[in-house]
């Protein structure tokens, strides 16, 4: 039974949720796609007292946390340090948003909590007024492709040579093509 988007919400992570974080980044279904866990949390720690741009949630359902998602701006990642390991983040306009997000509770997977929370989401950005929106999983994790396809997201087949082996560029169906960068 598919999850109704209105059970869905976002709490902007802060300092008392890191506990919860740091068990879930522990917990095997999320190391083995965000790797170390305490430096994951040194991340979001970052994001949160605002050394880094990027924007982290929680994902809840029925008021209750489940997941992790946050939103970066692909614009601040635009510069050689970035673009010499993700040579992609410059074919995208600078306006681009990329989601990253993580079902935190083993047991809530396949649930359909992944895909209606990115799709809840997407609508939150949109209605924000951001339009390009991007997520980049890695291939082999398979459910998290499916999840996002069934949120609207497809593989930008144009940007396939600029990605590796552990990257599968994706964007909203509805996000037209990738525009071609001043000056190419």
């Amino acid at each position: 039974m598919p999850i109704d988007r209105d059970r869905i919400g976002f709490i902007p992570v802060e300092p008392s949720h890191y506990a919860l974080l740091r068990a879930w980044l522990d917990a095997p279904h999320m190391r083995q796609w965000w790797g170390d866990p305490e430096e994951e949390l040194g991340f979001i720690r970052d994001m949160v007292e605002g050394r880094d741009t990027t924007r982290p949630f929680l994902i809840t359902l029925d008021g209750r946390p489940v997941g992790y998602i946050q939103y970066w701006f692909i614009g601040h990642h635009q510069n050689e340090e970035w673009t010499r390991d993700n040579p992609w983040l410059v074919e995208l306009p600078s306006d681009t948003i990329g989601v990253d997000l993580s079902i935190g509770e083993a047991r809530k997977l396949s649930a359909g909590i992944g895909s209606t929370a990115l799709a809840a989401f997407v609508a939150m950005l949109r209605g924000q007024g951001f339009e390009t929106i991007v997520i980049d999983p890695d291939p082999k994790n398979a459910r998290a492709v499916r999840a996002y396809e069934k949120a609207g997201f497809r593989p930008i087949p144009e940007l396939e040579r600029h990605v590796g082996d552990g990257v599968l560029l994706m964007r909203l169906a509805d996000g037209g093509a990738v525009p071609p960068r001043a000056g190419a």
